[in-house]
């Protein structure tokens, strides 16, 4: 009997070293491209941690926030900034939590984000910005304007998700998933399971493009280095928002919200008209327009189309 429990320990032992090695194996490999490169950026150095962001052209202010997802990055924006720069100051970021920027242990809010977003408007930007946002990224913009009238000029919405996938609240459930991420071994490996190569892949070819054949390799590399930079550290945030701790009820703040939103939806996603629709009848001063032959990323795999409705909700020549 002891000898078998001597022989389980030591299995469990040798199985935790393996997935150990496994683990720290993809934390050096994801980043050995530098697809993501920090040397044309700078840090502001917010409450939690540092966030990577950049400055480009002269004009009036646009600020660039990615999809909340530990995969994605300001490399998101990267087929539009230099045709946004003649005419404005483009501002990029990477959330905390993801791409280049810190990642530490804590659980991600939803009022974490509308903070960081607000105090980089007041502390960098210094002058309220037209926001485009992609997916999920419009509940903190909508929730920090809200909370502090004047901060933004207009909102752009990319592809928002349905308003009640926000209602979402913390149950033990999802408690549950969030612990068993955030464990030191088996939690990380089930973090670089999930944000395995392929399996971006398959995300970017099945929901992030409509166009499969137009996702390149250096694309995939840079969701992947994203997911992985600061020994893959992404893991907590992608812990909370399974844990649904990134979510929040916009409903009444949509309601109330007093500067222009834009949604562009691509028409090839799930519901993406009666999505729109639910946005217009909350508040009926929201604009859509939909662009065709894309996926979730417009501005990666049909930028020009995407600059286009841009530059017209903008008001640019």
């Amino acid at each position: 009997m002891k000898k078998n429990i001597k022989h389980f320990f030591l299995l469990t032992a040798l199985a935790a070293g393996t997935i150990h090695l496994i683990n720290r194996f993809i934390d050096i490999t994801a980043e050995m491209k530098n697809v993501l490169k920090s040397q044309n950026g700078e840090f502001y150095e917010s409450k939690n941690g540092r966030i990577f962001y950049t400055k480009r052209g002269s004009g009036s202010p646009i600020l660039l926030i990615h999809d909340l997802n530990p995969i994605s990055s300001s490399y998101e924006w990267c087929r539009i900034v230099k045709k946004l720069e003649k005419n404005h100051t483009v501002y990029t970021l990477d959330l905390l939590g993801c791409g280049r920027s810190d990642k530490p242990y804590l659980t991600y809010t939803n009022y974490l984000y509308v903070q960081i977003i607000t105090d980089f408007i007041h502390n960098v930007i210094r002058s309220a910005p037209d926001v485009i946002t992609t997916n999920n990224s419009i509940s903190f913009a909508i929730l920090a304007q809200n909370m502090n009238r004047g901060l933004m000029r207009r909102i752009i919405a990319i592809n928002p998700p349905s308003i009640g996938s926000f209602d979402r609240t913390p149950n033990k459930y999802s408690s549950l998933k969030k612990i068993l991420v955030e464990l030191p071994i088996i939690g990380t490996f089930i973090y670089n399971v999930r944000t395995h190569e392929s399996n971006i892949q398959k995300m970017m070819g099945e929901i992030y493009f409509f166009k499969s054949q137009l996702v390149s390799s250096k694309m995939i590399d840079a969701y992947y280095e994203s997911a992985h930079m600061n020994h893959s550290h992404g893991k907590y945030l992608m812990a909370s928002i399974d844990g649904n701790y990134t979510d929040n009820a916009i409903r009444h703040a949509l309601d109330k919200l007093d500067i222009p939103l834009c949604i562009i939806e691509s028409r090839k996603l799930p519901n993406s008209s009666s999505i729109a629709d639910s946005y217009e009848k909350v508040n009926s001063l929201i604009e859509t327009a939909y662009i065709s032959n894309a996926g979730l990323i417009p501005q990666l795999e049909v930028p020009d189309k995407f600059l286009n409705l841009v530059h017209m909700f903008l008001g640019d020549k």
